[in-house]
């Protein structure tokens, strides 16, 4: 008889580096600091990084609603560190707090403009689909590690009070 994995309401869908560029591939695991993603660079430090964008978020959700328009994307093509499944992510505005797994605090800190080396991953070119401005609720999010730690791929996710 096969066993049935269940998995709480809100998860950690991937984890998501690269050495400086996209797409970020997947890892099984990664320590957090509050420098960032262990093992995860930026080609430009001037518009990603930095202490109040330390963790790149991104919903498995929305990246299926977009697959389902058409689009190319995939979890780790438009940058994001952690890609979540099950967060309301409407709910998540500047301010939110957000634990992952045991120990891992961050705290929402900015909506993610959309790069135009995201161009490849959206049908016909339209990078600013993720465009906070543009469409409200559908943007990546930068947050700063208010606890680092350990992160696995299926650790839970909950979203606490500010």
């Amino acid at each position: 008889m096969a066993t049935v994995k269940i998995r709480p309401r809100a998860y950690v869908h991937q984890i998501s580096v690269s050495n400086g560029g996209l797409p970020k591939l997947p890892v099984p695991k990664a320590r957090i600091t509050t420098e960032g993603v262990e093992g995860d660079r930026h080609r430009n430090t001037l518009l990603h990084g930095g202490p109040d964008r330390a963790v790149c978020l991104f919903s498995l959700e929305l990246i299926e609603a977009l697959q389902a328009e058409g689009h190319p994307i995939r979890p780790g093509a438009t940058g994001e560190n952690l890609t979540l499944a099950g967060v309301d992510w409407a709910d998540l505005v500047p301010g939110s707090r957000i634990a992952v797994g045991d120990r891992v605090r961050l705290e929402i800190m900015s909506y993610t403009a959309p790069c135009s080396l995201n161009t490849c991953y959206f049908d016909a070119g339209n990078f600013k689909r993720i465009s906070q401005d543009l469409h409200p609720g559908w943007s990546r999010l930068y947050a700063k590690v208010l606890v680092g730690g350990a992160v696995r791929v299926e650790d839970a996710v909950r979203v606490e009070e500010a």
